[in-house]
């Protein structure tokens, strides 16, 4: 099945996804929203179950579509299928922001917000895409590796999608934002950037003999897609 394609330029301003609080951080700009899709790898999914329940997920995005994947006995993720309104989330952390006044602190970061329902994917077609793009996700060029999915395994996983349409995103980036009587303090101020980063692979000691290591476990590639 092709990946759908990528629609509006735009995410949807909807009374939820409007941008109250410093505006000028916000937009609702796909290709920064994509952006920040593609470069996490951990989605919180907010949801109501009585009282609201957050749940940390792994995902994917294909095209205007994002992909969720756990067992069937999930109880956030069969909500989200069953069509109850959703909010998912990602945030990237950038840095620490220090600034001269403990009221100034504040954190660089780029993060996205989609609101929608999710639908639960049926087709075992989907399901194979859904599953390469998850593994892809995590380390390019994975899903030519590694056994893919039997239609048993694929009847096992709840797969749903949720569609890239309502929602917005916000970034923060550079320094401390100090009062003017602040400046001349002789207190230090500025930036400590942060990244996620690799370290080197372990491999696991029942390989058979002459397994090839991959390139992207060998040398795991950046996942930063902004300076």
């Amino acid at each position: 099945m092709p990946a759908p394609p990528e629609g509006r330029s735009e995410l949807a301003l909807t009374h939820r996804s409007g941008l109250r609080r410093l505006k000028e951080r916000g937009t609702h700009d796909r290709t920064i929203v994509d952006t920040i899709l593609d470069e996490g790898l951990i989605c919180h999914v907010g949801v109501e179950d009585g009282g609201t329940i957050v749940t940390p997920m792994a995902y994917a995005r294909v095209g205007d579509r994002l992909y969720l994947h756990g067992a069937p006995a999930n109880r956030t993720l069969r909500l989200v299928a069953g069509g109850a309104p959703a909010c998912i989330t990602v945030t990237l952390l950038d840095g620490l922001v220090l600034a001269r006044s403990a009221f100034h602190h504040s954190m660089n970061y780029r993060c996205a917000i989609l609101f929608g329902t999710g639908s639960t994917v049926e087709d075992l077609d989907e399901k194979r895409l859904a599953s390469a793009a998850l593994l892809d996700h995590m380390a390019p060029g994975r899903s030519a590796d590694a056994r893919p999915p039997t239609p048993a395994e694929l009847r096992s996983t709840l797969i749903v999608r949720f569609p890239i349409e309502e929602g917005s995103a916000k970034v923060r980036g550079g320094g401390p934002v100090d009062d003017a009587e602040d400046l001349s303090s002789p207190i230090w101020a500025g930036q400590i950037p942060l990244e996620l980063m690799a370290r080197p692979c372990v491999a696991e000691e029942d390989l058979p003999e002459g397994t090839a290591l991959p390139s992207y476990a060998q040398s795991y590639p950046s996942r930063r897609s902004q300076p």
